[in-house]
């Protein structure tokens, strides 16, 4: 009898340590999910490395003194940090003023705009009246019409109103060709918007001001945030412009002023280097403040109802 217990268990002992046929199936499920995933994680880390990796060399090279730049490899590490480039090219390269030029570009564009966008795109998607199919097509066209063919003509009458090397006439242009976009973008987030809130509203006798203000802007912050942040990039990016209406070293914007600081500067790569890195991080900070908004946004624009 306990020779027959004794076999028993040790039956018992080998089932339990022997794989079940379920799990042999879900473990090779899993590795052959794996494998087929491998091709896509191999693709979006080089994509991670071909992104990271410039932004990692600018930051070095923004600290190499000017003599490794001929001595040292691209690649190598700075055997000290010098941070007197961006010194450099905060008072000598006059990053301070280029900065401040994009800031008095940029602010009033957005504000402009945001208020006219958004009031625009009510009109256009919620509120019925006779032609609105017309005018929409005609921000459609807008978005359609490629900068390059009407810059000269704007830059004869932004000659003949005495424009030229003003920061007014950047205002105008920014805020001109950034409407149609954001126009549409935000008509297509009205969409998403059920009726019935501005109805339930107007029938408690709020005004069609009063849905709009109260109902309809808080409802839409991400959303404006989102689009809001579009136009910031491209007006912050933008050299077309800035270097056809602005020809006065103390008025050009970031753009312009990295252009003028690199061929006035000729071989000084440290502080130019630098100069680009503080072009850059407004836009890096704003995005990365604005990150989750940004996200709710575009997920709010990409579901009807």
């Amino acid at each position: 009898m306990r020779q027959q217990a004794a076999v028993s268990t040790e039956q018992r002992g080998f089932s339990a340590a022997r794989p079940r046929p379920g799990r042999l199936a879900r473990g090779g499920l899993l590795a052959s999910h794996r494998l087929r995933r491998a091709p896509a994680t191999i693709f979006l880390g080089l994509v991670i490395v071909a992104e990271v990796l410039p932004l990692v060399w600018l930051l070095v090279s923004s600290v190499r003194p000017a003599d490794e730049f001929t001595t040292e490899p691209m690649w190598s590490i700075p055997k000290r940090l010098y941070w007197y480039n961006y010194v450099y090219a905060w008072t000598t390269g006059a990053m301070g003023t280029y900065l401040r030029n994009s800031v008095i570009a940029v602010l009033p564009s957005l504000l402009f705009i945001a208020i006219l966008s958004i009031t625009a795109a009510f009109a256009l998607e919620i509120l019925h009246w006779r032609g609105r199919n017309g005018i929409m097509l005609l921000f459609l066209a807008g978005i359609m019409m490629p900068l390059q063919i009407i810059l000269l003509p704007l830059f004869s009458i932004y000659l003949h109103v005495n424009l030229i090397n003003n920061l007014l006439s950047l205002i105008i242009t920014y805020t001109a060709f950034g409407l149609p976009l954001t126009i549409f973008m935000l008509a297509g987030f009205y969409k998403t918007m059920p009726p019935a809130l501005i109805e339930a509203a107007v029938i408690d006798g709020c005004s069609i001001f009063g849905a709009f203000w109260r109902i309809t802007v808080p409802m839409m912050k991400n959303a404006i945030l989102t689009v809001m942040l579009v136009q910031f990039f491209f007006i912050w990016n933008d050299l077309l412009l800035s270097l056809t209406f602005i020809s006065n070293n103390n008025l050009r914007t970031v753009q312009t002023g990295l252009l003028s600081f690199t061929t006035g500067y000729g071989q000084a790569w440290g502080p130019t280097f630098a100069a680009v890195c503080m072009a850059m991080l407004p836009t890096l900070g704003v995005y990365l403040f604005l990150n989750q908004r940004v996200i709710k946004g575009i997920a709010a624009g990409s579901v009807k109802g």
